[in-house]
């Protein structure tokens, strides 16, 4: 039985080295070209074919992933002109790898389900590294029968596969994984501004920290900068975890639950883009903190 097709919209930070690994397990790959050309090309020139508009690669795909930055981006992509329904046949299924709401999620699962076409819901957990190595986490929402469709290709650039339940599922999932990173995030932050304020190094802190029960991955990309000084350890923008924490605030209130430390993360994030630190990457919420505490930026003391 040949491979199915692949399509995929968004090869960006994580796209690209997703799509890479597609194509070395065998897959063939189209793929929408975008302002950013060094990752389009770099996939061309391994024997992707680019297309331009959405609806080419929904017309050319059995199976089209999507890693986009937000609901209204996804839903623009899905709906707009040219868009993946414009180009879509019965049999297709498209899977958002996106961070996204998940009331938007659903909506566009129906829209698509009239057509014939099934919609998954593939988060992923992982660095753009992983992405690289193929060994991102992938939580998926999606019908049995589906999922078991998808599941070799996920399985290209993802070590860890987890069917968490229907559709909807997995981006529920997914923005509970990310409170958890960006309230990691926003506690580390004021954790090393208080020590410093009290003292106590961020080499000094980072010795009793690492190793120790409070140590883990998150912990140790975010201190390659916060710590190391490296801009490039975790790249994921601080203005993709304030969108993130928007959309956990919006689920826990259609769940009429009280989000407290959410909030007030959300809210950190959201006075760090909003003095201009959106386009830096998380670890540097610390120079935001830093920088409200009176003190200068970065590891130094």
């Amino acid at each position: 039985m040949s491979k199915q097709r692949i399509g995929f919209i968004g090869v960006g930070l994580m796209g690209q080295g997703m799509a890479k690994n597609l194509m070395e397990k065998g897959f063939s790959l189209t793929i929408m070209g975008n302002r950013n050309r060094a990752p389009v090309e770099a996939l061309v020139a391994l024997g992707a074919r680019e297309v331009k508009t959405a609806a080419e690669v929904a017309a050319a795909s059995d199976i089209l992933f999507l890693c986009l930055t937000d609901s209204p981006t996804i839903e623009k992509v899905i709906r707009g002109e040219n868009g993946v329904k414009a180009g879509a046949k019965a049999g297709l299924v498209v899977v958002d790898c996106s961070t996204a709401n998940p009331v938007s999620t659903e909506a566009l699962a129906g829209e698509l389900k009239a057509m014939g076409v099934d919609f998954v819901d593939a988060p992923l957990g992982g660095t753009p590294v992983q992405a690289e190595a193929g060994q991102l986490t992938a939580m998926v929402g999606a019908e049995p029968e589906v999922f078991s469709r998808v599941a070799p290709a996920l399985s290209a650039w993802a070590s860890k596969v987890v069917h968490l339940g229907p559709v909807g599922t997995g981006h529920k999932m997914k923005l509970l994984n990310n409170f958890l990173s960006m309230g990691y995030a926003a506690m580390y932050s004021e954790a090393i501004a208080l020590a410093r304020k009290v003292g106590i190094s961020v080499e000094t802190f980072d010795s009793v920290i690492r190793g120790g029960r409070m140590d883990c991955g998150f912990y140790q990309t975010f201190m390659g900068y916060a710590l190391e000084g490296n801009p490039n350890a975790h790249r994921f923008a601080l203005s993709n975890g304030y969108k993130d924490l928007r959309y956990l605030d919006a689920m826990a209130n259609a769940a009429q639950i009280a989000n407290p430390i959410g909030a007030a993360a959300k809210n950190l994030f959201g006075q760090a883009v909003g003095a201009g630190y959106g386009e830096r990457y998380v670890p540097m919420l610390s120079d935001y903190v830093a920088s409200v505490s009176g003190l200068e930026p970065k590891k130094a003391d």
